[in-house]
């Protein structure tokens, strides 16, 4: 005699909350959205199925990646009108995917406390914590996570040249803001002129997600090239000035540049006409480089000092 199938799973509610993770009152505000399918109704009671339960499993998995509750409709009605998922949630796996070869190590407490000098800090732990170079690993006191090796590395490498704790960790919320304005504007970039077509409002297709997908495993790489090549050149340029500055050398002046003509976008010179007027467009734009410029020397300024007084303090 053949098995028999196994009847299809039912659920009420509270079954499914427990079932899914979610709360009832989380399913019932799906079910209002749309996002969930209406239970079938069996004299006064609701009945669930395992459609239902595998529908909060694809909604939960979604919002963690970063979808809004009104995304997630739109790519679950594309769904349920024939199209895929898979190319999507491939190619956010792709974006969701790490950026780096480096991989995550573990330090004992003992070890790390070692490393900076040998005496415990723990206002230095904890901020060490926030900023996301160690993570506590749960139920264990003595041993953290470190996400990135070569960053704590280098910590460790200025505090041994003598950089305070303190002035290390204020270095890196600097660079990092400024790193993630970087990676804002790379991926502005690239959106606009290789995935505008990829990712409009509607979901792409199965086809167009993997040649999205293909297109940022080629482009990962290359802001990191990018950055790496621009970071090199600067630091040629600015450590020849700084040690000719501290060593008493006349820098070399700069080159005598002619006025030359710069072309800006339409969209921003329109902006400006309607903020100034078109007789005042060319004073507006000059006048704001102006200030542009020295307000970065001013920056450079201030870090420098900052630099100078954290060196004096070392001493």
């Amino acid at each position: 005699m053949a098995p028999q199938a196994a009847a299809p799973a039912e659920y009420r509610i509270e079954d499914l909350a427990h079932a899914s993770g979610a709360t009832v009152r989380t399913i019932r505000a799906y079910q209002d959205r749309g996002l969930l399918p209406r239970p079938e109704r069996r004299g006064r009671s609701n009945v669930y199925g395992d459609t239902h339960l595998a529908r909060l499993h694809q909604i939960a998995d979604l919002l963690d990646r970063g979808y809004t509750l009104a995304s997630i409709k739109e790519l679950l009605e594309a769904w349920d009108a024939g199209r895929g998922l898979g190319g999507v949630l491939g190619l956010v796996a792709e974006v969701n995917g790490p950026w780096t070869d480096e991989e995550a190590a573990r330090i004992s407490r003992a070890d790390l406390d070692e490393t900076f000098g040998g005496r415990p800090d723990d206002g230095a732990v904890a901020e060490a914590v926030e900023l996301g170079i160690l993570e506590r690993v749960p139920d264990n006191d003595a041993e953290f996570l470190v996400p990135s090796p070569q960053e704590l590395a280098v910590a460790a490498e200025l505090h041994a040249a003598g950089v305070p704790l303190d002035a290390i960790s204020g270095h890196l919320r600097e660079l990092r803001g400024q790193v993630e304005h970087i990676a804002a504007r790379f991926l502005d970039f690239t959106t606009e002129h290789v995935f505008a077509r990829y990712l409009g409002h509607r979901p792409p297709s199965d086809t167009e997600a993997a040649e999205a997908a293909d297109l940022v495993r080629r482009l990962r790489p290359l802001a990191q090239q990018t950055v790496d090549a621009e970071l090199a050149r600067a630091m040629r340029l600015f450590a020849t000035r700084h040690l000719q500055r501290h060593l008493g050398a006349p820098a070399p002046a700069p080159p005598h540049l002619d006025p030359a003509p710069v072309r800006l976008p339409a969209e921003t010179v329109r902006a400006v006409e309607d903020l100034v007027g078109r007789d005042n467009v060319s004073e507006f734009i000059a006048a704001a480089s102006e200030r542009e410029v020295r307000a970065r020397a001013l920056d450079a300024l201030a870090r420098q000092h900052q630099a100078e007084h954290a060196h004096q303090s070392v001493k």
